[in-house]
């Protein structure tokens, strides 16, 4: 059995175990199955992966999207350039970090784009938002960050 899961703490919030149930069990897939693992510290990352050897893949939330990476073996390069990892993929004995935030979020942005939306606010300063930056950038659009934290 393949199994896949959410890192996090708390998860309690978590919709992801019956999402992922639903569409494995919607699309025929019997292979697979898709926990959520709430890690009260990210050293229990370790453990998790000593004790669940069928891992593929994991889905990672707060707080632990940039605590991950001294954890994981390789970062792909846009992981690596936002500094935040959001997705984990098991292959060949290696843990290997990835960002898919930046891509949703870009995919999502770039058909509301207008010639006057040159400036934005990033509401938060958590691991998402690194990854909302580095989409700006990239686009050019100039950008603030607004938080609860005044840093």
């Amino acid at each position: 059995m393949k199994q896949f899961g959410l890192i996090g703490y708390p998860l309690s919030h978590s919709f992801s175990k019956g999402y992922f149930a639903e569409k494995f069990a919607k699309e025929n897939i019997v292979d697979c199955k898709y926990d959520i693992f709430p890690l009260e510290k990210i050293e229990d990352f370790v453990e998790l992966c000593n004790d669940k050897k069928n891992l593929i893949g994991l889905n990672v939330t707060i707080p632990y999207k940039e605590k991950i990476i001294p954890f994981l073996d390789e970062l792909d390069e846009t992981a690596a350039n936002i500094g935040a990892v959001n997705t984990i993929k098991f292959s060949n004995g290696k843990e290997i970090g990835y960002n898919s935030d930046a891509y949703g979020f870009e995919m999502s942005l770039k058909p509301l784009l207008k010639s006057h939306h040159t400036q934005a606010l990033i509401l938060g300063t958590g691991g998402a938002s690194k990854a909302v930056e580095y989409v700006l950038r990239k686009l050019g659009i100039s950008f603030q960050y607004v938080s609860r934290n005044k840093k």
